[in-house]
């Protein structure tokens, strides 16, 4: 299959809004290439191999890009991207918007950037390997071996480190953990390795769920984890003690109240995914739906929160 790369030239503050669209267009995820992020791992020697361009963008701007199959549906999806992103540039006062779109083969894309993806420890205890890289295991590594494949999730990227770290702090061998918009995975096999009794992963991205039952199965955990489709946590009956959701800001606002629902009381919320400027509305629409806030996380542009539910005696 080919597919038409779409990059576009935005602010830093406009990522949860551009992931929106290109949700909405039926876009398959979206890349962020943030140029301070891809020096600071360049200069940290994160990358041994690094011949990869740094995005020529102003100041406080990123290049975001997405994919849309080349098929029939392509033209009008097209059209629909250009209208999302006139309305916001007429209502919301955004800069216009410069495109730049490129034909790729699927294995093109898939494989091309698996020279920059090499083995991380991105916990005190969790160590992030694809699977092409030996790495050597020390006391107390819990190393997950992922191949992200089209599902858009390496374990690498500061939104997931942080879900990651919390994760490391708040699950316990009882814990029954509920991973929405698993991606590659990643998060529900760490949860798992890191002693869940329980976890359920959702996606509602076909290829995803695909990808991430791979990595299960991969990293053995297939007796804990049940990978399955759903569009976020609509028609989810099952209780969790820890919920989290590596998505954006908007997306976490409209999943507050379900949430709750889901969560046992005093049960745990890691929210990650956030631009720094949407952290406060997102704190807001929490507390207003009677979380209180544990800890708030940061990791440059981007924030996590960490809440808990109320417990059995503040309830009703």
């Amino acid at each position: 299959m080919k597919w038409r790369e779409i990059a576009i030239t935005t602010r830093q503050e406009n990522a949860d809004a551009m992931a929106e669209i290109f949700e909405t267009v039926g876009a398959m995820g979206m890349v962020i290439e943030d140029p301070q992020l891809i020096a600071s791992y360049i200069e940290s020697n994160v990358w041994d191999h690094h011949d990869v361009e740094i995005p020529d963008v102003p100041e406080g701007m990123i290049r975001v890009k997405t994919y849309l199959a080349i098929d029939d549906a392509l033209e009008e999806r097209l059209a629909a991207l250009q209208e999302e992103l006139s309305a916001r540039e007429r209502s919301e006062e955004w800069p216009a918007h410069a495109w730049t779109m490129t034909d790729l083969h699927e294995d093109d894309w898939a494989h091309a950037w698996k020279a920059f993806f090499k083995p991380e420890k991105v916990g005190r205890r969790v160590v992030i390997r694809p699977t092409w890289e030996e790495y050597v295991a020390v006391e107390d590594d819990l190393v997950i071996s992922i191949d992200p494949g089209m599902a858009f999730g390496t374990g690498t990227h500061p939104t997931t480190v942080m879900c990651i770290r919390a994760l490391e702090d708040y699950v316990h061998p009882e814990a029954r953990v509920l991973d929405v918009g698993t991606g590659s995975g990643v998060l529900s096999i760490a949860a798992a390795l890191l002693g869940a009794k329980k976890v359920l992963a959702v996606d509602n991205d076909p290829v995803a769920v695909a990808t991430a039952q791979e990595n299960v199965t991969l990293n053995q955990v297939d007796d804990v984890v049940e990978v399955r489709r759903n569009d976020l946590l609509s028609g989810l009956e099952e209780q969790a003690d820890i919920l989290v959701a590596n998505i954006i800001a908007d997306v976490i606002i409209r999943l507050a109240p379900q949430a709750e629902a889901l969560l046992t009381p005093e049960g745990i919320m890691i929210a990650s995914g956030i631009i720094q400027n949407r952290l406060d509305d997102v704190v807001e629409a929490m507390t207003e739906k009677g979380f209180t806030i544990e800890e708030l996380i940061s990791h440059g542009e981007w924030a996590a929160v960490v809440a808990r539910r109320a417990g059995a005696s503040a309830e009703g």
